[in-house]
């Protein structure tokens, strides 16, 4: 199937038909070297992309999913909840701002000022605490770019905080050293943001169609969003809320089969909704260069402009960085056969086992967006969770993006700054067994299940404990990750007992990492049993570097 014909499937092709798909960096990586440029389709992504060394390496990173849905503080996807009659997000809006009919999400926009936004300062803390990378969200379903966009006026030099928020983070990340990300979430937000179109089906208001429905851009004069067209920040009618329906459980009924669907295609009533989309994405990679793209989607989004896309940005940087290619592209759910042309992300989950090709999972101390009631009751991850989930992601050939929440003004809470503190005390000491390590024959052992799947990280606790081991390689070393400190001293490692093949090699030294102190150890048939020190004792676990002969051999890359 050509362009054409895969766009005219999905009723795309008069409206794509302006969008140049010309990769600027093609001429220069023919010119430089033998690499074919990519092409938009999975057989050239797949046979020519690979996740670069430094993603491999840096293992860490940190993530600001920072939108005006955090200026109400009640957590996750506001914009399109405080339209679902009876929901947290609209009891909340009910309360503070008024009913959705008068006050909408974009009276929202309009408040979220970040007034005490230090981003200098939130990067010198992520740094401290381990991160070689950062990420920052590019915009959200609900549809507001935090950009300098030329094609879409609702961003966030026009309306919010009136910066720049990307060119800022973006400038100081690499000032610190750090690989820069971003993260499009907006791919959604023309059925996402549907429920803005719809009304009370209950109650006094019942019927009264809510802002999105009737706003002009006529009506933003003497407001904050003066000469900005609200449709274009709601996206447009596609699917609204039909007449006539008079309960919350039939509404939401409607919704759930309808607009809450998770697609990654559009029908032809969002075909300029796709056009404006794929112009905005392109920019964002042109713009700002990012090391990093990471995409809410279980696919490539709107089919073959997806593929357009990430063609255009793998082409864009081997332009960029003299024919190497440096970027990394996450897409969620990845199929097998896919695998190879991206990096699969998995959101609030896990692997349970060692994958072949690199991935990453994405968690949060708390709720995406800022969530006052978590904070009261103390629901945040602590920094042994971050860190025991860091370990067990590590030893399966992922990373771990981690986002800490951030409030509308641009802060972050003490509560979240004093576990990123205890992160980054744990990651000074251990971390170096961690960047730049691959899997090891096996990723790990002890008696807790962990995480497989999206959304299946349990709760804000660490379930595991110094039973549970998890094993990286670095060089010939071996390195054992323990998930807790062994009441008794003594570390013991099954896996690398003199009887068990998979241990198989000679131990000659244990340390810790960056300590080239040797620890006293006694391998036995069973285990390799490990002392250490009461003064290192901490509630998170420890790192110990396995040194000898044999002991890497047959590792995931590594000769048998």
């Amino acid at each position: 199937m050509n362009r054409r014909d895969a766009l005219s499937t999905f009723g795309l092709a008069g409206s794509m038909a302006g969008i140049n798909v010309a990769m600027p960096g093609m001429a220069i990586a023919q010119a430089r070297g033998p690499t074919q440029p990519f092409t938009a389709d999975w057989p050239s992504l797949v046979a020519g992309y690979r996740a670069p060394d430094w993603f491999r390496d840096a293992k860490f990173g940190m993530w600001a999913h920072w939108s005006a849905q955090c200026v109400p503080e009640e957590g996750d996807w506001y914009a399109r909840d405080m339209y679902l009659q009876g929901s947290r997000a609209n009891k909340a809006h009910l309360a503070k701002y008024g009913h959705p009919a008068d006050v909408g999400f974009i009276e929202i926009v309009a408040k979220w000022k970040g007034e005490r936004w230090d981003p200098a300062r939130l990067l010198d803390l992520y740094k401290r605490a381990g991160a070689k990378y950062f990420v920052a969200l590019a915009n959200h379903h609900d549809n507001v770019d935090t950009y300098a966009s030329s094609h879409h006026s609702w961003n966030t030099t026009r309306i919010g905080p009136k910066k720049d928020i990307i060119g800022i983070w973006e400038k100081l990340t690499r000032e610190r050293g750090l690989r820069f990300g971003v993260s499009n979430h907006s791919a959604h937000a023309w059925h996402w943001f549907q429920s803005a179109y719809g009304y009370d089906p209950e109650g006094p208001r019942a019927g009264e169609r809510y802002d999105a429905y009737r706003l002009t851009a006529a009506a933003g004069r003497g407001k904050a969003w003066e000469g900005l067209d609200p449709q274009a920040l709601y996206t447009g009618r596609t699917m609204p809320l039909p007449d006539g329906i008079r309960t919350i459980q039939e509404a939401n009924a409607v919704h759930e089969r309808t607009d809450r669907i998770w697609t990654e295609w559009a029908p032809p009533e969002a075909a300029a909704f796709v056009r404006n989309w794929a112009l905005r994405c392109r920019e964002l990679v042109d713009k700002y260069r990012p090391d990093l793209i990471y995409l809410d989607n279980f696919d490539l989004p709107f089919n073959q402009v997806g593929l357009e896309m990430a063609a255009h940005y793998y082409n864009a940087s081997r332009a960029w960085n003299g024919g190497r290619l440096e970027a990394v592209l996450n897409v969620k759910m990845v199929p097998a056969e896919k695998r190879m042309g991206l990096v699969e992300d998995v959101e609030r989950g896990g692997k349970s086992q060692i994958e072949t090709y690199p991935w990453q999972t994405d968690t949060c101390l708390g709720n995406w967006h800022y969530d006052r009631a978590l904070y009261e009751r103390d629901g945040y991850k602590s920094a042994a969770t971050v860190l025991h989930t860091l370990c067990d992601v590590v030893s399966k050939n992922g990373n771990l993006l981690l986002s800490v929440p951030v409030r509308g003004d641009g802060s972050i809470d003490e509560k979240e700054e004093r576990i990123v503190e205890d992160i980054a005390a744990w990651m000074g000491r251990y971390g170096s067994a961690i960047y730049g390590s691959r899997p090891w024959r096996l990723h790990g052992e002890g008696p807790t299940r962990p995480a497989s799947g999206m959304f299946a990280e349990g709760g804000p606790v660490s379930p595991y404990n110094a039973r549970d081991i998890r094993y990286v390689r670095k060089g010939a070393a071996v390195h054992a990750l323990v998930l807790g400190w062994p009441e008794n001293g003594v570390v013991r490692l099954s896996l690398l007992g003199s009887g068990t093949p998979i241990g198989r090699g000679e131990v000659r030294r244990v340390t810790f990492p960056g300590d080239d102190t040797p620890l006293t150890f006694r391998r036995t048939a069973a285990a390799l049993e490990v002392d250490v020190p009461a003064a290192r004792r901490n509630a998170i676990g420890l790192a110990l570097v396995i040194e000898g002969n044999g002991l890497t051999a047959g590792s995931l890359g590594e000769p048998g």
